[in-house]
């Protein structure tokens, strides 16, 4: 009886331990920057539109951030532009400076068609942007990292722009 105390007193402070080790892991990495550098568009149709999304990464941290997830939404001029999820599989150096890109399809003309007059003029003139997400690192017991930024941005259209 008396083992069975102690052995059950034993594994409450082992669990007790790893669950403030586990809390503790939180604090240790210092958000890392993430911005939406560029934003061009590649295809230009009346029911499809595709936008090649150019972010920035920056980490603060003494270790490489080894990036395999990446969350985000993107706002330009007050209005949803792009959300969703990608598998990543790139590595931010400590105290360095990554980059990634996604590719994304919309039909604004079906689901905000006020966009695309944010988009004409993005082309003229820079508009603001709103990034929120998150970075799901492939490092044990930590996770997933949470950015946020704004800016302007100024839309790009690509040589292969083809009106369809």
């Amino acid at each position: 009886m008396f083992r069975r105390s102690v052995l059950r007193n034993m594994v409450l402070i082992a669990m007790a331990f790893v669950l403030t080790a586990c809390t503790g892991m939180e604090t240790v990495i210092d958000t890392p920057g993430v911005s939406l550098r560029n934003v061009t568009v590649t295809n230009l149709g009346f029911s499809k539109q595709t936008f090649l999304l150019d972010f920035d990464v920056v980490n603060p941290n003494s270790f490489p951030l080894p990036v395999s997830e990446v969350s985000y939404a993107i706002e330009l001029d007050g209005h949803g532009f792009a959300a969703g999820q990608t598998a990543a599989a790139f590595v931010v150096p400590a105290h360095g400076d990554g980059e990634f890109a996604i590719s994304v399809q919309l039909n604004l003309l079906k689901t905000a068609p006020q966009l695309l007059y944010v988009i004409r003029d993005g082309v003229r003139g820079d508009i603001p942007y709103a990034l929120t997400g998150t970075l799901a690192l492939d490092l044990p017991l930590i996770k997933p990292v949470n950015f946020k930024s704004t800016g302007e941005i100024h839309l790009q259209a690509s040589n292969s722009t083809v009106a369809r």
